[in-house]
């Protein structure tokens, strides 16, 4: 009986192009993934490493406690007194010698560009000087990542204040177009948000933090006509507002500054320093207990 051939099997000499085919799509997929990591958002990486150059490289601001409850921010006593037997005081700043008048004029000097492009404003008087900024420079539409000028900007604003010990407040305002999105439902957080992302930039670069707050107004008050796109513009904006004291600042985040006017009241207040707390001794009962101002 014959026996059957057995049938040689054909090789397939192209096995290797499917191997060469998914490595060729992981590595597509693995740049794809790189490039997407490589896309980093300036301000955010801005931010990150200027805190940790602060960290690593400035011992004092790293060793140094936050302080908690008892510590309260310097007050400036002024040179002369501001209320007259009339309570009639001089329109502008005070002498030469004045911190205020010290402020605004180096600023001035050091943004006269951005002052005769109308995007900056600097305006005082004996009480306060206010820093206005139009919300454009520092900061893209609905959102409240300062932008690479706004850290330059910033930057120049905080060597002028750092030498002084005047409290400082900063004031975000909108216009009254409505925004609801996951990060900023309404305009209050929107303004909220720019007025403290400027407060961090100025301590990040050395102004003491017990002489800043943030306050955001939203839409609510308006220094223009929202119903043009210049009025609107004009009222997106930031204020930093350097007081003559801490009694003056309450006054002013109370009401705002965009249509405060130094009266008889804030005037009063000028001639002041805040009042210092008075430390109530402690009990030998209450050393192990927790601090009021830690629990709160």
């Amino acid at each position: 009986m014959a026996r059957r051939r057995h049938q040689e099997e054909h090789v397939n000499h192209e096995r290797w192009l499917v191997s060469y085919a998914d490595f060729i799509t992981l590595l597509f997929a693995f740049f794809v993934v790189m490039y997407s990591i490589s896309s980093i958002n300036e301000g955010k990486y801005k931010i990150i490493s200027e805190a940790l150059i602060g960290v690593f490289t400035d011992s004092d601001r790293a060793l140094k406690p936050i302080p908690i409850g008892e510590e309260r921010p310097k007050t400036v006593i002024p040179a002369k007194p501001l209320v007259k037997d009339s309570e009639q005081v001089d329109a502008g700043v005070a002498g030469a010698s004045d911190p205020l008048k010290s402020i605004a004029d180096d600023i001035s000097a050091a943004f006269g560009d951005l002052i005769q492009s109308n995007q900056m404003t600097v305006r005082g008087n004996e009480l306060w000087v206010e820093i206005e900024l139009n919300s454009s420079l520092l900061f893209g539409s609905g959102d409240a990542m300062p932008s690479d000028i706004a850290f330059n900007i910033i930057d120049k604003v905080a060597a002028i204040l750092k030498p002084f010990d005047n409290p400082i407040h900063v004031e975000g305002f909108t216009d009254d177009q409505p925004i609801r999105t996951a990060q900023y439902p309404t305009n209050w957080e929107l303004s909220s948000a720019r007025s403290a992302s400027i407060v961090r930039m100025l301590a990040m670069q050395g102004v003491n933090p017990g002489r800043l707050a943030s306050v955001g107004y939203g839409e609510f008050q308006p220094v223009a006509n929202n119903a043009t796109a210049e009025g609107r513009a004009r009222n997106r904006r930031v204020v930093l507002v350097v007081s003559r004291n801490l009694d003056v600042r309450r006054s002013l985040t109370g009401t705002g500054t965009a249509h405060a006017q130094p009266d008889a009241a804030l005037k009063r207040a000028g001639t002041q320093t805040a009042p210092t707390p008075v430390k109530s001794p402690v009990r030998e009962s209450a050393v192990n207990s927790p601090s009021p101002a830690l629990t709160r």
